[in-house]
Order: C-alpha cells, then sequence, then structure tokens
C-alpha cells in the first residue's frame, strides 16, 4: 500500500526518524509500531503501572510522556558515535498494560509473563515504567538462565522488606531478586544512593548481601570516572542488567518523581557514567519512576528520553548485538 504523502524533494524524509520532529504518532524514538516480535533484535516496552509505589502516584503515565519528548532524539549518539537503529531491528512493542492492576502480585506476575514471551522470541527488552516495582518481573523473565549483575543508579537501594502489609513494593525489588536468585548480589553496584530515612538499617541487606553501595557523597567526592571504574570491577565480564531510577537525578533535572532527593546526579554525570559502559554484556535494561504528574515544562520526561536513549545504545553495542 503506498502512503498517502511521500517526499518530493528530500528522499531522505522517506524514513520516519529524521522527519521534522513534531509530526508523526508518537512511539518511542519515532521507531515503528509492533507486537509482531519475528526477527527483532530490541523491543522497547511501556509498562505503565504505579501499584507499587509507597507515597506519591503517577508513574503509570511515564511511558506516555518518555514516548513523547524522545520524539525529541536523534539516530546517533554524537558522544560515543554508536547509531543504535543502524543494522538493528528496534521496535516499539507498546505497552504491557495490566488486566489486573489493583491486586499487586497478580499485576507483578502479568508483567513476568509479558516478558517471558518478549524474551523467548530472542528479543532483548528495554523498559520504560511505571514505578520500581517493575523490575522484578522483568528480572524474573531475563535472568531465567541464572543470576545476573547489575548496574543501578538510583536516590534509593529499593531493598527494603514489607511495608505497610507488601513485600513487592517499589522500595523492594531488589531484595526479592536477591532472594529468588535473580541477582548475583557480589555483582551488583548500586549509585547514587542518598536522603533520609526513618531506620538506620534501611539498606542493611544490601551491604550484608555483598552488594557494592556507592551513596552520593561517595559519587561527588569520587567523581564519574571512579564510579565507572569500580562499577566495570563490581560487574566483570558476565551478563548484567542495567535499572534507571529517574530519581538519581538531582530533582533540578527530575522533578516529576514519585520520591525525589535532594543532592543528586546531574544529567551530564549521569550521561558520561552510562557512556563508559559501553561494550559490557547488558542483557536487558529498564527506566523507571517518571511521574508527569509532578513535573515541570516536560523536563523529567525528556531527561528520562534522554537517558533511555544511553541505555538502547548500551543494549545495541552488547557484545552479543
Amino acid at each position: 500500500m503506498s502512503p498517502i504523502k511521500s517526499p518530493q524533494r528530500y528522499p531522505e524524509l522517506a524514513d520516519p526518524q529524521v522527519r521534522p520532529r513534531f509530526t508523526g504518532v508518537p512511539t518511542f524514538f519515532r521507531l515503528p509500531y509492533s507486537e509482531d516480535l519475528a526477527g527483532l533484535d530490541i523491543g522497547v516496552i511501556g509498562v505503565p503501572f504505579d501499584g507499587g509505589v509507597t507515597n506519591r502516584p503517577g508513574a503509570r503515565h511515564g511511558p506516555r510522556e518518555v514516548r513523547n519528548q524522545s520524539s525529541l532524539m536523534r539516530i546517533i549518539n554524537a558522544a560515543t558515535g554508536i547509531a543504535p537503529f543502524a543494522g538493528r531491528r528496534v521496535a516499539d512493542l507498546g505497552d504491557c498494560w495490566i488486566e489486573q492492576p489493583y491486586t499487586l502480585e497478580a499485576a507483578l506476575a502479568e508483567i513476568a509473563a509479558f516478558f517471558r514471551t518478549v524474551k523467548a522470541a530472542g528479543v532483548t527488552t528495554l523498559a520504560v515504567g511505571g514505578d520500581h516495582s517493575i523490575s522484578l518481573p522483568i528480572l524474573r523473565a531475563v535472568a531465567a538462565n541464572g543470576p545476573l549483575g547489575m548496574v543501578h543508579i538510583d536516590a534509593h537501594c529499593d531493598t527494603g522488606d514489607d511495608y505497610l502489609g507488601s513485600r513487592f513494593h517499589h522500595g523492594a525489588p531488589f531484595r526479592r531478586a536477591v532472594e529468588e536468585n535473580l541477582l548475583d548480589p557480589k555483582r551488583v553496584i548500586q549509585i547514587g544512593i542518598r536522603g533520609t530515612v526513618n531506620d538506620p538499617n534501611m539498606w542493611r541487606f544490601s551491604r550484608e548481601s555483598g552488594m557494592r553501595v556507592m551513596p552520593m557523597d561517595e559519587f561527588q567526592d569520587l567523581g564519574w570516572r571512579a564510579a565507572l571504574s569500580e562499577a566495570e570491577r563490581v560487574i566483570g565480564d558476565g551478563p548484567t542488567y542495567l535499572s534507571f531510577d529517574i530519581d538519581a537525578l538531582d530533582p533540578a533535572y527530575a522533578p516529576g518523581t514519585g520520591t525525589p532527593e535532594a543532592g543528586g546526579l546531574t544529567t551530564i554525570e549521569a550521561m558520561r557514567l552510562l557512556r563508559g559502559l559501553t561494550g559490557h554484556d547488558f542483557v536487558g535494561a529498564d527506566l523507571v519512576e517518571v511521574s508527569p504528574p509532578f513535573d515541570h515544562a516536560g523536563l523529567t520526561a525528556l531527561h528520562g528520553a534522554s537517558i533511555l536513549f544511553e541505555l538502547l545504545c548500551l543494549l545495541a553495542a552488547a557484545p552479543a548485538r
């Protein structure tokens, strides 16, 4: 079927990704939308679920706004030279929408089933939340063949336990993931941790299980290069997952999130840290906790889309690609 409008003067505009960025139906990075997994290398997936938040909701709207802001991204990473869409079949796989959003554990089971289907087709997943509870069911799918290492960039360790009757909220996914043998804690690094707590031992599980916790003060004292070196030491050469909570960024850059903490990473620190990880064996990634109702001028969604592009570049440059 012929398109209604075809380029007459600029043949390169046959590619929707290089057309004016204010045009087209929003998809992640203006990619083709597809629910057909055949032949794909990487699938970008929205997970519009925030049933695991402990305070401010709204991250269920994150995927839609990140899609919109991702239209501002172009096709080549000027800093690294990576062109993630060149030679790799990437598509927006739509949303992992939840049929039982009011039942937390059932909702997480739905997410795990969705990602198992995608993984079984040989497609690497890049997820956009949604709150951080979604990382646990994604790991249940991605780490089905054995525990993974992880680079976790966040203001919080998210290794808590029971909170108001639930062990599966957004403050506990990585404790559950270790208990379920989805993560090797000795190959996990958590960067940017900060903020006030009600319990001085709130993140004890991270340290006692063997995770490398790098508080924000240490990151600030040593700089992003030292954080990068430490991350590379911890994860080694094995298969690794990457989880980026947008509240890792200072609220000056990311006000639209459920649990903001003052004194976080700048956008350039985050980007340089991620770019330095190019070439490691990343087998999946997620970006979580963008909450548009608390955002200003689309700032958090824009920075979320920018981080998402860096994650896509890491997946595209992984050895398996």
